[in-house]
C-alpha cells in the first residue's frame, strides 16, 4: 500500500513542477501588455482555461479509460506541457501567453489517470490522503525551487521549463512504480464495489438518480477551487503584502503544517468501514474547512494571529474541505450508493466546473475590482466561500440521509 501511494505522491507532484512555477514570479517589468488584465493574470487565465478544458475532456475520457497504458499517456501528456513551456521562453511577450493554455491542456488528465491507480481499494482513504498531500506540499515546494532556480540567474521565462526539467527523474520513476502496483482484489471490491469505465447511458443513469446531490457538491467546490487557485497562483502577491516578499522559503513553512493537519484526519477515514457513515464524516470534515477557513480571517482582521498562522490556518481550512473532493469523497459516495462505475468520472464534473469557477474569479478580480488590493480580495473571497460552503455542504448531506439512508445501503464488512 505505502509503495504504490508514494508512487502516486511522487508522480503528481511531478506533475506540478510543470504546471506552478512560473506563478513564483511576478513579471512586474513586463512592458509589452497594455490590455485592462495584468500580463500575469492572462497568462494564469490562459493557463486556467487549457487546465479546465481538459477537465471536461476528462469527463469522457477518464470515465472510459481502462487499465492499459496510463503510464505513457501521463508521460505522453506531460511531456507535451514541457514542450509548451519551451515555446512561453522562446517566443516573446505578450504572444506567448498562449503558450500557457498549451501547457495547461493535457495537464488536467493527470489526476484522474493517478488516481485510477488507487481507488476501490479498502486503504483508499491512506493512499489517497498521500495522494492529496502532492498537490498541498508541491506547488509550495515548486514555487520555492523556482525562486531559488531564478536566483541562479534564470530568467522568469525560461525558468518554468528548467523548473519542470528538474523533477522529470521523480516522474519516470513514480511512473514505474505505479505501473507495478497490484488491481483492487476481491475483498476490496466487496466492500467499496468494482470500478470499471463508465459509458455514456451508464454516466447519464447516474446524473439523473444522484443529480441533485452533485449539484449541491459541485457548487460548493467551484466556491473551494477558486479560492484555493487564487491564493496559491497570487501567493507572493499576498506574501508580499503580508511583508514576506521575496522569501522563498515560506512558500513551503506555510503549506508542510497544512498537510499534516488536514491529510492526518482524511486518512483516518479508513478505520470507517461504513460506508454511508464515512460518506457523513466527509461532510462533516468539509464543514469544519469552512468554518475554519472563516473563523481563522475574522481573527486574522482582529488581530489576534500573525500573517503566517493565519496562512496555515486558512490553508488547513481550504484543504480540509478541498482535498476530500479529490479522493475520498466520491470514492465513498459510489461505494455507499453501491453503483458500479469510477470516481474518476465524478471528480472530473467537479474538476471541470470548479476550474470554470477559478477563470470566472480571475475575470472578476481583473476587470471589476481591478483596484482592490490582493490581500482584501483573498478576504472577501474567504468570508463568502465559508459561509456559502458551509450550507451547500449541510443540505448535500440532509439529502444523502433522507434519499439514500443508512437503513438503504448499508454495506456488509466482509470478514
Amino acid at each position: 500500500m505505502m509503495a504504490g501511494a508514494l508512487a502516486a505522491f511522487g508522480a503528481y507532484f511531478a506533475m506540478y513542477a510543470f504546471r506552478k512555477p512560473f506563478a513564483a514570479a511576478t513579471f512586474a517589468d513586463n512592458t509589452g501588455w497594455a490590455f485592462a488584465i495584468d500580463y500575469k493574470t492572462a497568462l494564469l487565465i490562459a493557463q486556467v482555461i487549457g487546465y479546465a478544458l481538459s477537465k471536461f475532456i476528462g469527463i469522457k475520457v477518464i470515465a472510459e479509460f481502462g487499465r492499459t497504458g496510463r503510464a505513457l499517456a501521463i508521460l505522453t501528456l506531460i511531456g507535451i506541457s514541457w514542450i509548451a513551456l519551451l515555446l512561453f521562453a522562446l517566443i516573446p511577450a505578450p504572444w506567448n501567453i498562449a503558450c500557457l493554455f498549451l501547457n495547461g491542456l493535457p495537464l488536467g488528465m493527470i489526476w484522474g489517470f493517478v488516481f485510477s491507480y488507487i481507488e476501490g481499494r479498502r486503504a483508499s482513504e491512506a493512499m489517497g490522503a498521500i495522494l492529496c498531500a502532492s498537490f498541498i506540499l508541491s506547488s509550495g515546494v515548486v514555487k520555492s525551487v523556482a525562486v531559488l532556480v531564478m536566483g541562479w540567474g534564470v530568467s522568469e521565462y525560461w525558468m518554468p521549463a528548467v523548473t519542470g526539467l528538474l523533477f522529470a527523474p521523480l516522474l519516470l520513476v513514480s511512473l514505474w512504480m505505479l505501473e507495478k502496483l497490484p488491481p483492487p482484489d476481491e475483498r476490496d471490491e466487496a466492500e467499496r464495489t468494482a470500478r470499471v469505465p463508465m459509458l455514456k447511458k451508464d454516466r447519464a443513469a447516474f446524473l439523473r438518480t444522484h443529480g441533485i446531490a452533485m449539484a449541491l457538491l459541485v457548487s460548493g467546490y467551484v466556491l473551494l477551487t477558486a479560492i484555493r487557485d487564487f491564493r496559491d497562483n497570487f501567493a507572493a502577491e499576498l506574501w508580499t503584502a503580508m511583508g514576506y516578499g521575496g522569501v522563498a522559503s515560506v512558500f513551503s513553512a506555510s503549506e508542510l503544517p497544512v498537510a499534516i493537519f488536514a491529510l492526518g484526519a482524511l486518512g483516518m477515514l479508513m478505520l470507517i468501514r461504513d460506508n454511508m457513515r464515512a460518506l457523513l464524516a466527509i461532510h462533516g470534515i468539509i464543514f469544519v474547512g469552512a468554518l475554519l477557513l472563516g473563523l481563522s480571517t475574522l481573527a486574522f482582521q482582529m488581530g489576534l494571529i500573525s500573517p503566517l498562522p493565519y496562512m496555515i490556518l486558512t490553508g488547513a481550512g481550504l484543504y480540509f474541505a478541498y482535498t476530500p473532493f479529490n479522493a475520498m469523497l466520491f470514492d465513498r459516495m459510489i461505494a455507499a450508493i453501491g453503483h458500479a462505475g469510477n470516481a474518476g468520472f465524478l471528480i472530473y464534473i467537479a474538476d471541470s466546473s470548479g476550474y470554470a469557477g477559478s477563470v470566472a474569479l480571475l475575470l472578476y478580480r481583473s476587470l471589476a475590482a481591478p483596484s482592490m488590493d490582493w490581500l482584501s480580495f483573498y478576504i472577501d473571497c474567504a468570508y463568502a466561500t465559508s459561509v456559502l460552503l458551509a450550507i451547500l455542504t449541510a443540505l448535500s448531506a440532509i439529502w444523502f440521509l433522507l434519499h439514500v439512508g443508512r437503513h438503504h445501503i448499508r454495506r456488509t464488512v466482509p470478514a
